[in-house]
């Protein structure tokens, strides 16, 4: 493809002369710029990753991966290799009466077994038992700050579903015995969630058993798609959504968000790129007499044209290649980068109260970089075809005539 002589003089256009000052500046800010803008566009990606990975993490850590619901018929479980018989549940929402505020919430009822099954009272962060018998209920930690209320206190709970008496229909009230208090990460549900027992449950909301729902978890809740079309077919008759359904709004927002950043970064990349423009079109000025020598003794013009392009390729390349570096090694030890930069200027660059994470997420995926790369490879390369067309259609005598 590339003959020897066209290496030679390849070689010999990349290397830095004294009278070639401006060239070489031109050249080191081409380099300098794709190479920061390759890096800056992993680190953001590689963040934006690890925000996601977190969120996901986080919302798969509390909730369950899928959920198989009856419309207007009980529930048949039917054996399949993939999956284990769900966790047996039913839901109400209700209100919490105490002295000091009156909060709206919504309970989760599950059998003794099954509670001690989540991944919720298995965390470090769940403080008490997870005996989840009859009239306890398990709170969340900002629940308990709201309604000051701490392990083995009582509160009383109003349901919806009247009680019939005598003198008419009243709502039914009962009190329940704190026995535990949980930290999902995540305050909303914190504030909104209990646990209570499964039996107790429908018999405060007035349900029967065929009113149960299943929840499904998996060792690989990302792969959720193809886990959802087996409980389809498993529960044809029934309603089956999945963690991903719940939040489909938000990771479409961050899904066009991180395209949004990639684009605009993108141009950081391009700018750069056409330095190489610029850089090139001197380098042809400069070398022109050189060309006319070449073309003299037999060059032809494609070998001028691949040797200017690969010029320019060349310093695109190399420069995406230390945008990887660099871009790697930044996402790989931002945490530490984010720690030293706090203690140098006594700073807070990432403020757990706000964004409910204690260090600085990143992710790196191989295929958003070698997405970058080719992005970065192709731009360079697209820049390098106008000046080495132009330094092949130079003509000979011309060239040589005033040089």
């Amino acid at each position: 493809m590339i003959s020897q002589l066209e290496k030679e003089i390849i070689f010999r256009f990349l290397k830095a002369r004294k009278k070639d000052g401006f060239l070489n500046v031109i050249s080191i800010f081409s380099f300098i710029g794709i190479g920061l803008g390759v890096g800056v566009l992993i680190i953001v990606m590689s963040v934006m990753n690890g925000f996601r990975a977190e969120l996901i993490n986080k919302i798969v850590g509390f909730n369950a991966h899928a959920v198989v619901k009856p419309y207007d018929k009980p529930l048949v479980f039917t054996a399949d290799e993939d999956f284990a018989k769900g966790i047996v549940s039913n839901d109400g929402e209700a209100v919490i009466l105490s002295k000091q505020n009156t909060k709206g919430i919504f309970l989760k009822g599950y059998l003794i077994n099954d509670f001690k099954k989540l991944e919720i009272s298995n965390n470090q962060k769940y403080f008490g038992t997870t005996d989840l018998k009859n009239n306890s209920i398990s709170i969340g930690k900002d629940l308990s700050f709201l309604l000051n209320i701490d392990i083995g206190d009582q509160i009383t709970i109003m349901s919806p579903s009247g009680v019939q008496t005598i003198v008419g229909s009243f709502l039914r009230q009962d009190k329940f015995e704190v026995i535990s208090i949980f930290d999902s990460g995540i305050g909303e549900f914190n504030e909104n969630v209990a646990y209570i027992n499964l039996n107790t449950l429908e018999d405060f909301f007035n349900k029967n058993e065929d009113e149960r729902f299943t929840e499904h978890y998996f060792k690989d809740p990302k792969n959720i798609e193809y886990y959802k079309k087996k409980l389809l077919d498993l529960f044809p008759d029934a309603y089956v959504y999945t963690w991903a359904d719940l939040n489909e709004s938000l990771f479409s927002a961050l899904k066009v968000e991180r395209n949004v950043m990639f684009i605009i970064l993108s141009l950081i990349i391009i700018v750069a790129a056409f330095n190489i423009i610029s850089g090139l079109t001197i380098l042809v000025k400069n070398k022109t007499r050189d060309i006319g020598i070449l073309k003299s003794i037999g060059v032809s013009n494609f070998s001028i044209k691949k040797i200017f392009f690969f010029v320019g390729f060349i310093i695109g390349t190399s420069a995406t290649l230390f945008g990887i570096l660099l871009g790697s090694l930044f996402s790989y030890y931002i945490e530490d980068v984010r720690k030293f930069i706090s203690n140098t200027f006594d700073i807070t660059l990432f403020p757990e109260e706000i964004y409910f994470l204690s260090t600085l997420p990143s992710e790196i995926d191989i295929n958003s970089i070698i997405l970058i790369a080719l992005s970065s490879i192709i731009t360079t390369s697209i820049v390098s075809i106008y000046p080495a067309s132009r330094a092949a259609r130079l003509d000979t005598i011309q060239t040589l005539k005033y040089e």
